[in-house]
């Protein structure tokens, strides 16, 4: 557990010396100070008749932000190893594949829960200046944050497991990008869907709907299954990847 602690600190620590991870947090919280900023806006012109969380997580803008931020959060944790030779060194090192997968998810996870710290400065905010309006639920608020954090999860294995896949940071980006891009396309298929059990399957694997519903602090069994189990086999995808190394 010594040397796992040591790696997961050492990744973590690595993001807030990367000047990429800067640029990242930059256009994430720009991101979601923009959709405060028209939350404002909406707030303004009298009561919504919806729920702040939830016009925040069925933004565009956040969802954009979202097939962003976690490609390029995830694209050097495994590619720059492989490229810069030093994965054998990592992977020879007293501690096990699947910690090694472990650490570099803990610390992305972790970096990425940290960008979502100053949001709660939004919310504080976006109440200060809506004192006569409704309070804010804090179901909603809880169920929005789990949601977010859930997403995250499911959505930073993919870009690690496509990190592992190359040795190219670049390429493992956009083959994330692209994976997250049809994955969420393929959640919205329910719009537009006439098979119920298309759109039954649609709905289910539907990042947009579960957040809404989690924003809306409904807190589904479902959902929360869809995302762990779906975590732990990308991880799980991810270790073999790792491990692959040594069938050759």
């Amino acid at each position: 557990m010594k040397a796992f602690a040591v790696l997961w600190k050492k990744e973590l620590t690595g993001y807030f010396f990367s000047p990429i991870a800067y640029v990242v947090a930059v256009f994430f919280l720009a991101s979601i100070g923009l959709i405060f900023s028209l939350l404002v806006s909406i707030l303004a012109e009298g009561p919504a008749g919806i729920s702040i969380m939830n016009l925040l997580f069925g933004s565009p803008f956040y969802w954009m932000s979202m097939l962003v931020l976690a490609p390029v959060l995830t694209m050097r944790l495994l590619a720059e190893e492989k490229k810069s030779g030093t994965i054998e060194t990592l992977l020879t090192a007293p501690i096990t594949d699947a910690q090694v997968v472990l650490a570099k998810f803990l610390g992305a996870i972790c970096f990425y829960a940290f960008l979502w710290l100053p949001t709660g400065l939004f919310l504080l905010i976006l109440r200060y200046f809506s004192v006569d309006m409704a309070p804010l639920d804090l179901g909603a608020v809880a169920g929005g944050y789990l949601g977010a954090l859930l997403v995250g999860m499911l959505y930073l294995s993919i870009g690690l497991l496509c990190s592992a896949l190359t040795s190219n940071q670049i390429i493992a980006a956009v083959c994330s990008f692209a994976v997250l891009l049809i994955l969420f396309l393929a959640g919205l298929v329910e719009q537009i869907a006439r098979d119920s059990a298309v759109r039954a399957v649609s709905s289910y694997i539907s990042s947009y709907v579960h957040m809404l519903e989690f924003s809306r602090g409904v807190i589904d069994s479902r959902p929360i299954v869809f995302y762990l189990s779906s975590t732990a086999l990308v991880l799980f995808a991810t270790v073999k990847v790792v491990e692959s190394r040594t069938w050759k």
